[in-house]
């Protein structure tokens, strides 16, 4: 049968794939980018394609896909017959010996720890895990007992028929595919009517037994390896003979050291993320900063009560964006909603909000001390930051610093004050209908600031900008002006001071702490308008909220952090998203926060 693999370099595809492989099959694949691991598959007899054509599934028999593919991809609207990877690989299990590993944590350790355990015995096993460990890779193909990770999060679980079932562990998760605690349980109790034999770590005796790792969930992962070989006839001695390199290295990610002060976990639920956690402190001496990067809108919004549990044992925390895979944002489950949970947590570590991973890992390394540990939490793309140099510095010109916002973390911003005309205050110019905005000559011109239905970009004849003077083009809060404004030119205007105080009576008068209106007006209609509607008025984040009398308006009170103004600003954005379907654009300059 001839068999094709819509992204197969992924760690669960590129095991099925060497299965089949090593099982007959004619077996191709391909994936967006080529990586080690498809050289990996290359080196096994598969073909791997990069990037999707129809072509590729002309003659296939059968296209193997996972529940995040996206279904317009060229390959699956052309496949001839179509399932999913947990179907596929159930299947596969029929014929021979084979234990499949599931539970909601541990699985792919304890898999690691059952395989390498029969091979070290002797067993000759195949294997098909969702993780690598050092020169132990997604798959094997050896002659004895077949050792599978088995997924629960598209409930194909319930197709798996082994011979031995290991349960780690089961607490709600994957709440995009089961909608209520209940189904998720039920998904496993099915896993175990349908096996011959089930092991459950959680009820095993870890006395007695003397396992080589330090931390109490790893040794449960070990237990149960160790209970799997004991059911297949293997002595204790024999076991405890080989056990000390077995369990001797994690699969990567799983609490992995990529450098000094540097770890990684592929944690992601509260409960993983605690354990991690609990582990850097164990072998931290300074501060235990933590990054994380949430996996789906839908867990985040699921287990927001549970996640403040997980970071109870750190100094700090960075919160990134969220990695939405195949998620659209929902209400409830944005970053912006886990920081507002945790402000309002009472906890002991210092919070910030990141604007990107990148962002969150140049904090990290121009924080870091001799003693400091970063750990590194999430399922994401977050692990690609780790390694790289801190972002390049960026000079960003300021005046007053009234319309612009400026992050607690330590960035590559560096922030530096105009001197000349530019700078001078906006109210020096006595242009009526600008009476009462805030701010400096050149930051009017930069944002084409205005009210009243006009803007100052009406009155500019030219600009000099990094010793060039040029004509500037100007569209609503917005110029062409790229570099720095060091001197102006208006065309003439009447200066009334009657009209400036006519004015000046119509606008609101902002509460200190505000950085006037947080969102551009959309063509068409108004931003307060819609975030009024949205309920906009009724949000708050730590020290900041919406001011009760414009909802386009933040106020940041005394005890403000920086990252409250950033999280509410995306509340806020999210709010008419979700109401009107319309994506706010920032009028504050720094808010830039990548809105999926």
């Amino acid at each position: 049968m001839k068999v094709h693999f819509l992204g197969i370099g992924g760690v669960g595809m590129a095991g099925l794939a060497v299965l089949m492989r090593h099982r007959g099959h004619s077996v191709s694949g391909c994936d967006i980018a080529l990586s080690p691991r498809t050289e990996w598959l290359q080196r096994n007899g598969i073909t791997v394609f990069c990037g999707h054509d129809a072509a590729h599934v002309a003659d296939a028999d059968l296209v193997v896909a996972t529940p995040a593919v996206d279904r317009d991809c060229p390959e699956f609207r052309a496949a001839k017959r179509v399932e999913f990877r947990g179907e596929v690989l159930a299947r596969e299990m029929v014929a021979g010996p084979s234990i499949a590993v599931c539970g909601t944590h541990g699985k792919t350790t304890t898999s690691t720890f059952t395989a390498k355990l029969l091979r070290a015995l002797g067993a000759d096993p195949s294997w098909v895990i969702g993780g690598e460990t050092g020169d132990f890779p997604v798959a094997g193909t050896g002659k004895g007992p077949l050792v599978v990770e088995a997924d629960e999060s598209d409930g194909t679980l319930m197709r798996y028929r082994p011979d031995i079932l290991v349960v780690t562990n089961c607490e709600y998760d994957h709440p995009d595919f089961f909608k209520t605690p209940a189904d998720y349980f039920r998904c496993f109790e099915v896993a175990k009517a349908n096996a011959k034999t089930v092991i459950e770590s959680e009820l095993l005796e870890l006395d007695g037994w003397d396992i080589p790792t330090d931390a109490l969930h790893n040794r449960k992962n070990a237990r149960a390896a160790i209970e799997v070989a004991l059911k297949l006839g293997y002595s204790r001695a024999a076991i405890e003979r080989v056990l000390p390199e077995v369990v001797g290295e994690l699969p990567d990610r799983r609490f992995q050291r990529l450098g000094p002060g540097v770890y990684t976990d592929y944690a992601h639920h509260p409960t993983e993320m605690a354990n991690a956690v609990a582990m850097a402190r164990g072998v931290c001496r300074g501060v235990l900063r933590v990054l994380f990067q949430p996996h789906r809108y839908s867990r985040t919004r699921a287990l927001i009560d549970d996640f403040p549990k997980a970071f109870v044992q750190a100094d700090e925390v960075v919160l990134c964006p969220t990695y939405a895979a195949f998620e659209r944002p929902v209400p409830g489950g944005d970053i912006a909603d886990l920081y507002k949970k945790l402000r309002e947590t009472p906890h002991g570590y210092r919070l910030y909000l990141a604007r990107s991973c990148d962002e969150a890992w140049t904090h990290a390394r121009l924080s870091a001390q001799p003693d400091d540990l970063t750990l590194v939490l999430g399922a994401g793309d977050i692990i690609k930051v780790i390694g790289h140099d801190p972002l390049p510095v960026r000079r960003i010109p300021v005046g007053m610093g009234s319309n612009t916002w400026r992050s607690d973390l330590k960035t590559n911003e560096e922030y530096f004050r105009v001197e000349g005309p530019a700078d001078l205050p906006g109210a020096s110019l006595h242009i009526p209908w600008m009476a009462g905005i805030p701010g400096t000559i050149g930051g009017w011109i930069k944002m084409n600031a205005g009210a009243h239905g006009h803007s100052i970009g009406e009155l500019v004849e030219r600009v000099k900008v990094d010793g060039t003077w040029l004509k500037p083009e100007f569209s609503y809060r917005h110029s062409n002006i790229s570099g720095t404004i060091e001197d102006f030119r208006l065309l003439p205007y009447v200066r009334d001071e009657a009209a400036e105080r006519e004015f000046l009576e119509k606008r609101k008068r902002f509460p200190a702490g505000t950085k006037g209106s947080v969102f551009k007006n959309p063509p068409g209609d108004f931003a307060g308008r819609l975030l009024e509607d949205a309920g906009a008025k009724t949000l708050r984040v730590g020290g900041a909220y919406v001011w009760p009398e414009h909802a386009n308006v933040i106020v940041a009170g005394p005890d403000a952090l920086p990252g409250d103004f950033l999280a509410l600003a995306r509340l806020m954005q999210l709010a008419v998203l979700f109401k009107s379907g319309v994506r706010l654009e920032p009028e504050v300059c720094g808010l830039e926060f990548p809105l999926r």
